[in-house]
Parts: structure tokens; sequence; C-alpha cells
């Protein structure tokens, strides 16, 4: 039993037990109400679900408790070492258990004893199965057949077939508050035993965990071997040092192609767009202490320099670009100091989307009308015939009449603020 981590030790059977999440397993949420209903009414078809939530947010625990509530078969699979023929072993066990129940009701026998219930198929990382593999869930959770639990930290609009997510209901866990994360500790000391924690090394923990229980759990577990290693006292406290040497590198939770990953791109270039350096400085430093690649962020500050600072400061394209070559040139630690500089300059800018927003206006007018003709007067005239044709006749460079097509004559796509 000391073999088995803490984390698993830890982990809730019932809702009563489970921290977070109130808005679906609280007596108002969807799972409470399910699983009340449930044991109330009787045995009766349950929905399957999609759990997307950031890791450690308890999509594993919450599935083992619906099948112990359910009292149903569980299978767990995870989509990154799973093949569908593993769980298509599942699907074939099941048909035949329903075809038994069919016969047995057939023949007029007492049911209730043998009664068919639908297993829970539990597949985590969901994401990671491709359209084919998914597709193959299909026909089963149409049926009926299998309550399907799918976890994903990714966002499923993007992740998850369209078929699948039709029938099956979303469910948004939450990253877990510092309180939840505090109440899941006290719970770990207990488990534990005497060992002590001084309040600054809990805050620590705490705020290391990135709303992550099973990092808090598996961290506050090394730091308590270390603590009883170095000191050989049982009652030794935790210290910072115990922690940080548990932790090694702080859960930055920056997934390189998650959702996550999306969202501090677009806080950055949103932050610099509202001229707040402070918060584009934040996010660019959660970036690069990510790993993100610098000439990607660069590369996001060329294309930013031209759609929002624009005619405002057309210089900002100088330095976005003198950026991108100075990370180009030196990498990683040193142009973090040149990728601080560019996005100071571009969030101080002022802005003008002008040109920006006169050319998407232009492009609607173009996917509207097609290739409208132009005037002849702008027309290329190589030829004779085409001389002869009127082709480049009448052109003044100096016209300030439109020289747009017939159709669109007096059509204006700029607005000049400056």
């Amino acid at each position: 039993m000391n073999s088995i981590p803490l984390a698993e030790k830890l982990r809730p059977k019932d809702l009563r037990e489970f921290v977070g999440q109130k808005h679906i397993v609280g007596k108002e949420g969807i799972l409470g109400k399910l699983l009340t209903s449930q044991s109330s009414v009787g045995d009766t078809g349950f929905p399957s679900f999609i759990f997307w939530g950031p890791p450690g947010s308890g999509k594993t625990t919450l599935a083992r408790i619906i099948a112990n509530e359910l009292k149903r078969e569980f299978f767990e699979f995870s989509a990154v070492n799973t093949k569908t023929k593993d769980i298509e072993k599942v699907f074939e066990r099941t048909r035949r258990a329903g075809d038994k129940q069919l016969t047995i009701e057939k023949k007029g026998l007492d049911a209730s004893s043998s009664k068919h219930r639908q297993p829970i198929i539990f597949i985590d990382e969901i994401h990671r199965f491709n359209k084919a593999q998914q597709d193959k869930l299909l026909p089963h959770v149409e049926k009926g057949d299998i309550v399907l639990i799918g976890a994903t930290t990714e966002n499923p609009s993007f992740e998850v077939i369209s078929p699948l997510l039709s029938r099956t209901r979303v469910l948004t866990l939450n990253q877990l508050s510092e309180n939840e994360l505090e109440e899941i500790l006290m719970r770990a000391k207990k488990e534990i035993g005497a060992s002590k924690i001084n309040k600054n090394a809990q805050k620590f923990l705490i705020e290391s965990a990135n709303g992550d229980a099973r990092v808090l759990l598996n961290v506050f577990e090394i730091s308590v071997q270390l603590s009883r290693t170095s000191s050989k006292k049982k009652n030794q406290n935790i210290n910072i040092t115990d922690i940080e040497e548990a932790l090694q590198r702080r859960q930055l939770g920056f997934d390189k192609r998650g959702e996550e990953y999306y969202n501090i791109i677009s806080s950055y270039i949103k932050s610099m767009r509202a001229s707040n350096v402070d918060a584009a400085l934040y996010y660019l430093a959660r970036m690069v202490e990510g790993g993100q690649d610098p000439l990607y962020i660069a590369r996001r500050m060329v294309v930013f320099a031209s759609e929002d600072v624009g005619m405002a400061q057309p210089t900002a394209l100088v330095v976005a670009n003198e950026v991108f070559r100075a990370c180009e040139t030196i990498g990683y630690p040193e142009c973090a100091i040149n990728l601080a500089h560019g996005t100071t300059y571009l969030a101080k800018a002022k802005k003008d989307r002008s040109a920006y927003d006169a050319y998407f206006r232009a492009v609607d007018d173009v996917k509207r009308y097609g290739n409208l003709p132009t005037p002849l007067k702008i027309r290329n005239a190589p030829t004779k015939l085409m001389k002869k044709l009127g082709y480049g006749k009448g052109y003044n460079k100096y016209t300030k009449e439109s020289l747009l097509p017939d159709k669109l004559k007096g059509k204006r796509y700029y607005n000049d603020k400056l």
C-alpha cells in the first residue's frame, strides 16, 4: 500500500469527497441532479459526456465516481496508447450481453436479475484520437450500448468530431482555486501523518501547482520525502527549499498545441493593441518561459506593426523586422531582451488600422463583384491594336478622378485619419 502514490490514495470515491466543480457536481449541477435521480428513480439511461478542463481538475475522478454511483462496469482507456480494436472488444462483449438480455425477455423470463446495464467507457485525452477512430465510437453511443465519457484538455469544438459532439454533452471543468487546493492539501497532510509545512512554503506550493491537484499532491509527497531524508526526523517542517527541489521547474501550463497556446498569444496581441505595456510584457514572459519559438513571437510582432500600428507610426514595421532578425541571429536566452524591447515599442506606439481595414473592405468588393473590367486609361498598352482600342489613353498621374472600375466609381476604402 505504501507504493501507491498519494494522489491515488486521496482520490475521492463519491461526490461528497470531491473538491471543486460545484457548478456541475453540486445539488443544482447537472451531474449532481442526474446521480440523485438515478438513486431515487432507479436505473435508467445515462447520457454520454465530454469533460473539458485543465490537467488535475478532476476529469478522471468524476468518471470513476459516476461508474461507482451507478454500479456500472468501468473501462478506462487513454487515447495516447490505446488502439480502437482494444475498445471494440468491450463493444463486442456489450453486444453479446445485450443479445442475451433480449433472449431472456423474448422467453418471458424474469429479467430483473439479469438486466443489461450500459458499461461506462472512459477515454482520457480523447482529442488524440483521429477522425476515423472517433467515428468508430459513434454507432455505440448513438444506440445507447455504452455510456461514453471522454476527457480532454483541448477545446472539443476543434478536437472532437461534430457527430460525436452532437451525441454527447460537453461539461467544462475549471482550474481549481487556491482555496480548493488548500482543502486538498489539508487532506494530504492528514493522510501522511505528522509532516508540517510552514506558511510560506504552503503558499508557494499552492501557487506553483497552478490549479492542478495532481501536481500539488505529487510535489507535496516528494517534498515530505526530501524533508525526512535531509533531517532524519519524522516531524521536520517542510520549507520552500524542499518544495523548490521537488518542483525542479514550476508548472507553466503552456501546451504548444493546446488551447492555452492560443489564449496566451491572443492575450499578448490584445494587450499590445490596448497599449497596456505591463500586460503585454507579462504574456511575453509566459511565452518565453514556456518555451515558445522566439521567431513565432517576432513574426506576430511584424504582423502587428502593419495591422495595428500601421500609418500612425510606419517605422514600427522597421523595428519589428529588426527584432525578428535579432532573434534569428542570436536566439535564446539573449533574444528575450530584443522581444521585450519590441513589445514595449509596439505597445506604446500610436495605433491606426486604417490601411488594414481599407484593404479588407476592398477584398469584400472583389469577392462580391469578381473581376470587374478596369478603366481603359490605366490598362497596359504594349501593342498598336491595344492603343487603337484606347488602352492607356488619357492617363494622367495627377488625376483626381476615381480609377476604380465603373461599377465602383466613387467608392472609398481608405479614410485618412492623420
